[in-house]
């Protein structure tokens, strides 16, 4: 899976932006934390969401179990509003 191209992933300096084209039926901005801007960066090439909490588990120190739950919640709401390519 990874980013669609009709997003634009965009950071700051303080927080990923996620940016539609107008390519996707979502119009608008996505701000994220940095959890979430760390998963879309890791979307912006192909990947999957136990390659995503790998790089996590290398990146942040914190329970596995609970970066697998985020990783899931997030891409769920991406795929929802079209973000994905699976």
């Amino acid at each position: 899976m990874k980013l669609n191209k009709g997003f634009i992933a965009h950071d700051d300096g303080n927080e990923k932006l996620l940016v539609s084209t107008g390519a996707s039926k979502f119009s608008g901005l996505v701000r994220s934390n940095e959890t979430a801007g760390f998963i879309i960066s890791c979307l912006e090439s192909e990947t999957t969401e136990a390659e995503i909490v790998e790089k996590m588990q290398k990146k942040y120190d914190g329970p596995k179990d609970e970066m697998e739950r985020d990783v899931k919640n997030i891409i769920a709401q991406l795929r929802k509003i079209g973000a994905i390519d699976d």
